[in-house]
C-alpha cells in the first residue's frame, strides 16, 4: 500500500508519499494549484508504485482550495479521504510534544494518519457532486440571514418615522406595508398622500385585501403621529426594502434550483411529516426542500457513517463526558459539543420543531419528554435525535416513512 498526503494551500501543494512498510518513496515535493501541477503529482505518484499497488490519498477538509484537486483525484480514480483538520492536529500533536506545524510536517502527518487509520472512509464521487448542493443550501442559508438583519433595520426605522403602524397591520414584513413604506416612507408622507393614491398603492399591493378603508385608517393615524420626520431615515427605508425585495428574489432563484436537484436525489426523507416549504409553491407537509435539503448537503455520502451516532456527533450532538478521579460529567448533567457542522445543527433542530408540529409519533414523544421535566430545548434535542435515526433508516432501507411502521 502507498499513501499519498497533501497539504492544500490556495496557490500550492505539499505532497508526500509514504509506503506500508514506513519507506518515504517521495519526500516533501510542492506541486503548483494548476493542470501542470497535478499532472506532475499523478507523475509522482505512478513512478512511486507498481500496478498492483493500493493507492490512498489524504487531504484536509479546506473548504474551497481542495475542491480542484480533489476533482482531479476522483476523476483519475484514485481513493481519495478528506480528513477533518481537528483529528490531523490532534494526531500530529500525539507524534511530538514540540508546537511545530508547517506545510511540510502536515504533508507528512496526512501521510500517517492514512497508514494507521484503517477507519478511514474514502471520499465518493457522489460525496463531490453533492458538494454544489451543499453549496447552495449554505447560500441561501446566508442570503436568508442577511435578509432577517435588513428586516430588523425595518422595524428599526418605523419605530422612529411611523410607530403607530405597527400596530395597525399584522405584520411590518408583508408586500402591502412594503409598497407602502416605499411610496410614502414615513409617517409626515402618509399624512399628506391623496387618499385615491394612498388606496391604489395599498389595493394593488395586497392583491384587493386592503381598500379606501385601510387608507383612511393609516392616514388618520399619520396625522397624530409622533413619528419623526428624518429625510435620511426615509431614504434608508426605502433603499433597506429595496435590499429586501432583491433578496427575495434570489433566495427564490436559489430555492427553484435546490428544488431541482432535491428531485433528482429523490431521498426519501422528504417523506417525513414537516414543514411547508416555499410560501410560493404547491404545499406539502413534509421535510422535504428546505430542512432537508441542508440535511442532505451536510450528511453527504451516508456509507461514510456506521451509525446515527457517527452522524449525531458529526453535527455536534452529542454529548461531551468529563470524568476526572472521583468527579463525572455525563448524562443529564453533560452539555452538548456542538464542535460539528453548524448548519447540519441548524436545519436538524428546525426540522424537528416541524416534524413534532404535523407527526403524531413525534408530537407524543417530545410531549413524553416534557412531562418529565425537562426544558423544551432538551426535549427538542432528544426529538432530534430520534429524527436523525430515522433519517439514516430511511437513507440506508431507501424507503418512504410510514408512522405506522
Amino acid at each position: 500500500m502507498v499513501c499519498v498526503g497533501i497539504d492544500v494551500a490556495k496557490d500550492k501543494h505539499d505532497c508526500f508519499i509514504l509506503s506500508s512498510e514506513g519507506e518515504v518513496l517521495a519526500d516533501v515535493f510542492t506541486i503548483q494549484n494548476n493542470a501542470e501541477g497535478f499532472n506532475t503529482l499523478l507523475q509522482t505518484i505512478s513512478c512511486c508504485t507498481n500496478p498492483k499497488d493500493k493507492i490512498k490519498v489524504g487531504l484536509e477538509a479546506t473548504g474551497h482550495y481542495s475542491y480542484n484537486i480533489l476533482g482531479f483525484l476522483l476523476d483519475k480514480g484514485l481513493p481519495t479521504y478528506v480528513i477533518n483538520p481537528l483529528h490531523t492536529n490532534l494526531y500530529r500533536k500525539s507524534l511530538s510534544l514540540r508546537k511545530t506545524k508547517t506545510d511540510r510536517v502536515d504533508a507528512r502527518t496526512i501521510a500517517a494518519m492514512l497508514l494507521s487509520d484503517v477507519d478511514l472512509k474514502s471520499y465518493t464521487d457522489t460525496a463531490y457532486h453533492n458538494e454544489e448542493l451543499k453549496s447552495l443550501t449554505r447560500y441561501r442559508f446566508d442570503k436568508v440571514r442577511e435578509r432577517a438583519k435588513l428586516k430588523q433595520s425595518v422595524s428599526r426605522l418605523v419605530t422612529i418615522l411611523f410607530p403607530e403602524l405597527e400596530k395597525l397591520v399584522p405584520t411590518l414584513h408583508m408586500a402591502s406595508v412594503y409598497a407602502l413604506l416605499s411610496e410614502f416612507p414615513g409617517a409626515k408622507q402618509v399624512a399628506e398622500a391623496h387618499l385615491t393614491h394612498l388606496k391604489a398603492v395599498l389595493h394593488d399591493a395586497s392583491k384587493g385585501r386592503y381598500g379606501r378603508d385601510m387608507a383612511v385608517t393609516l392616514r388618520d393615524a399619520a396625522r397624530c403621529s409622533v413619528g419623526s420626520v428624518m429625510p435620511a431615515k426615509s431614504l434608508e427605508l426605502r433603499h433597506t426594502i429595496r435590499l429586501i425585495r432583491e433578496l427575495d428574489s434570489e433566495i427564490q432563484d436559489i430555492e427553484a434550483a435546490i428544488q431541482t436537484m432535491i428531485e433528482e436525489i429523490a431521498s426519501p426523507i422528504t417523506t417525513i411529516p414537516g414543514s411547508t416549504l416555499f410560501p410560493y409553491t404547491t404545499l406539502f407537509r413534509s421535510i422535504g426542500v428546505r430542512m432537508g435539503a441542508m440535511i442532505l448537503a451536510e450528511i453527504g455520502d451516508f456509507s461514510r457513517f456506521d451509525s446515527p451516532d457517527k452522524i449525531l456527533a458529526y453535527a455536534g450532538m452529542s454529548p461531551s463526558t468529563y470524568q476526572s478521579g472521583q468527579m463525572s460529567l455525563t448524562g443529564a448533567y453533560s452539555h452538548m459539543e456542538k464542535r460539528g457542522s453548524r448548519y447540519l445543527r441548524y436545519a436538524l433542530y428546525n426540522a424537528t420543531k416541524y416534524v413534532c408540529h404535523w407527526d403524531p409519533i413525534f408530537s407524543a414523544y417530545l410531549a413524553k419528554k416534557r412531562a418529565e421535566g425537562k426544558h423544551y430545548n432538551v426535549a427538542l434535542s432528544h426529538a432530534a435525535k430520534k429524527l436523525v435515526r430515522l433519517i439514516y433508516a430511511l437513507e440506508k432501507s431507501r424507503l418512504p416513512y410510514s408512522s405506522a411502521a
